[in-house]
This record gives structure tokens, C-alpha cells and sequence, in this order.
């Protein structure tokens, strides 16, 4: 498939763009970071790459992964539909594995970035496609679910703190119209966040929602000074991702241009898709229990300090699976466990059967 014109060369990743793909709230998150001739990031002791080599997805390797078909000739949605309190579902996934790999920020450069740490698909690493995650096995509840979820790893010293049975993804409505709201496109992937963050970009990111939390400290930057040392206190973090999409590419070399925060409608309260990226996409919220609590002064990020936290997510759902719980939960305005079942409304039936699968 030929190439479409790019709308900015790998070399133009710092300053707006950065900017733009973080959208209101975000204008700060990247401005400290600068490019460098060597296609990078740079930023507090880390670097990330800002464009990708060649990969089974990406074989020239210039970091831009058209979608196939593109979506066009969508205009943001300023609807109001009628109001619900929710309009999400549940995915729950468990730790599968640990490595030093990211196949979105460096594809097939095994053991080149921070330890990770990988949930859903268990196939995840460096080498990683669309093709191979669809093949693959997950551990999340929905075997429809294959797609890689990751983080960077954390540690208590040199002890690896591995959250511990099913996490809670959410796919929740970003925008004010969730009846506008598509599914991911298959193969669509991006990072939340960044490795190179101050605490002050950690804590002014659109997508930091209660930052680090444990017992009754919330909306922490650094890790928490103390928890209550009791069986069932852990440490957790809640994180939101972009869910406005440009129609046009799976991955860019930032892996975040593509994507983008709603904003408000002037003299509204209503949030819409910017111009720019007018398709609405499942607001990801990851929602992360780490089990560990009293004395935290050892905990750490492999990627660095606690404002370090960021994660990637790499769609490998099945296409029917993904757009049935989409359009009974999100533009449904439910609110759905991972079956698609919404407890408060049992008229509605749920999507998945006792298998979690399409009947």
C-alpha cells in the first residue's frame, strides 16, 4: 500500500506537536523534552525513541503506520444526548510476563528499553505485530481480548512488586455525546504519559485522574510516604488515555500525535474531539493495584520515580467482540462488568456469554 503525504516529518517531535497530541491540560507535558539528530527524546536520564525502525508493521520504518482504510469525513460531535452517569465496560486482565522490550517504541530491539511489565496478550515483545498478538492468547477474561497492555515494572529495592490477579482496564466515554463513540481500529497502539515527565507534567497531564493512592493519601505525585500496613491496603494508580483519534494513522513516531484529549466546546461543559482528530474512540483507564503497603521510602519506577509512571496499549481486540461491548456499554450508556452486563440495568442483557465470548 502506498504511503500518504506526512503531516510532519520524524525530525518535527518536540514543541507543538508534542503539545497538540496532549491536548487541554496538557500543554506543558513535553515542552522540556528536546529532539535530537539521532531521531530521540531525551529527558532526565531516560531517552525514548521518537521514531521506530523497521518492524512487520512498519517496513520502512519511519514511525507512521497508515490506518487501512483511514476514517473520513467525521466531524467532532457536539451532541447531547440524553444524560447517563455511565456509558463503560470493564476489561480484566492479569500480569502475564516481564521484559526489557516495547515493540511500539522500539520494535524488534529486544531488551533495549526499562523492564515492563505486560498484561493480556501473553505473546508481548519486542517483535510484536498486530499478526502476532491476533494469534496469540491472553489473560484477559475475554478471549476476544488480545491486546498487550503494559507499564514500566516496579520495584521495592531490587524486588519486583507484580500486581497480583485481574486488573481493571475501563473503556469509558471521553466525550460528552458517547453515542459517538467508535471501537479501535485493529492495530491502533499508543503510550499514556511519559518516562521523561517532571512531577509538575505527571501532575498537570489531562490524564491524571487520583495520581498515587494508598489508604486514605490520594492525588499523590510521589510515591506515598507510608500505608497502613494491613492484608488488604495496596498501592494503587488511576491513568486516562487520549480517545480522540485522527482517522488517519495506527502510530506515529511519537506514538501520541495520532491521538489526542477532548477538549471543552467553547461556552459549554461539554467535552468534544478537537478538529484535528474527530473520531471518537473508548477513553482507556487503566486502574493498577500494587501490593504493597507500610514503609514505601524503597519503591521505585524501572523507568524511574513514581512521576515516571506512564503505559502503552497496543489493540488486538476481535473486531466483532470489541464492537459489540462498544455499542451495548458505551453508546449503550451502561455501565458493564466484562461480560457487557450492567447490574443496575438487567432488562439489557449482557454481550458475552458465561465464556466471555460472543454466543
Amino acid at each position: 500500500m502506498a504511503r500518504r503525504a506526512r503531516p510532519l516529518s520524524a525530525a518535527l517531535i518536540s514543541g507543538a506537536l508534542l503539545t497538540t497530541s496532549l491536548g487541554v491540560g496538557g500543554v506543558a507535558a513535553m515542552t522540556a523534552d528536546a529532539a535530537t539528530d539521532s531521531g530521540t527524546v531525551s529527558h532526565a536520564g531516560h531517552v525514548m525513541a521518537a521514531s521506530t525502525q523497521a518492524s512487520g508493521d512498519d517496513p520502512d520504518g519511519d514511525g507512521y503506520i497508515p490506518a487501512d482504510p483511514p476514517v473520513t469525513g467525521v466531524e467532532p460531535s457536539d451532541k447531547e444526548p440524553p444524560h447517563r452517569y455511565f456509558h463503560e465496560f470493564q476489561a480484566h486482565c492479569s500480569v502475564t510476563h516481564t521484559k526489557p522490550d516495547d515493540p511500539i517504541v522500539y520494535p524488534g530491539q529486544p531488551g533495549k528499553s526499562h523492564d515492563h511489565t505486560f498484561m493480556g496478550n501473553t505473546t508481548t515483545d519486542a517483535d510484536s505485530t498486530t499478526a502476532s498478538l491476533d494469534s496469540g492468547s491472553t489473560s484477559c477474561l475475554a478471549p476476544g481480548d488480545k491486546s498487550g497492555y503494559w507499564m514500566p515494572t516496579m520495584f521495592n529495592g531490587d524486588q519486583p512488586v507484580l500486581p497480583v490477579g485481574e486488573q481493571t482496564i475501563y473503556y469509558k466515554a471521553g466525550v460528552t455525546d458517547y453515542t459517538s463513540v467508535r471501537p479501535f481500529p485493529k492495530g491502533l497502539r499508543f503510550v499514556v504519559g511519559s518516562p521523561m515527565q517532571t512531577a509538575e507534567q505527571f501532575r498537570d497531564h489531562p490524564g491524571f485522574v487520583e495520581g498515587w493512592e494508598c489508604g486514605t493519601s490520594y492525588f499523590n505525585v510521589d510515591f506515598p510516604k507510608d500505608c497502613p500496613t494491613t492484608p488488604d491496603t495496596q498501592v494503587n494508580i488511576r491513568f486516562q488515555a487520549p480517545s480522540c483519534w485522527d482517522g488517519r494513522y495506527l502510530d506515529t513516531p511519537d506514538h501520541k500525535s495520532h491521538m489526542a484529549y477532548p477538549v471543552v466546546k467553547p461556552g459549554t461543559n461539554n467535552n468534544v474531539c478537537p478538529t484535528d482528530h474527530p473520531v471518537a474512540l473508548p477513553m482507556i483507564e487503566f486502574k493498577m493495584a500494587f501490593p504493597v503497603n507500610g514503609d514505601l521510602s524503597g519503591l521505585r519506577l524501572a523507568s524511574g520515580p513514581s512521576y515516571s509512571f506512564h503505559y502503552d496499549f497496543f489493540n488486538a481486540w476481535d473486531d466483532r467482540t470489541l464492537k459489540a461491548m462498544v455499542d451495548h456499554c458505551v453508546v449503550g450508556g451502561l455501565q458493564c462488568d466484562p461480560r457487557g452486563y450492567d447490574q443496575s440495568h438487567p432488562e439489557a442483557g449482557a454481550v458475552l456469554d458465561e465464556n466471555y465470548e460472543l454466543p
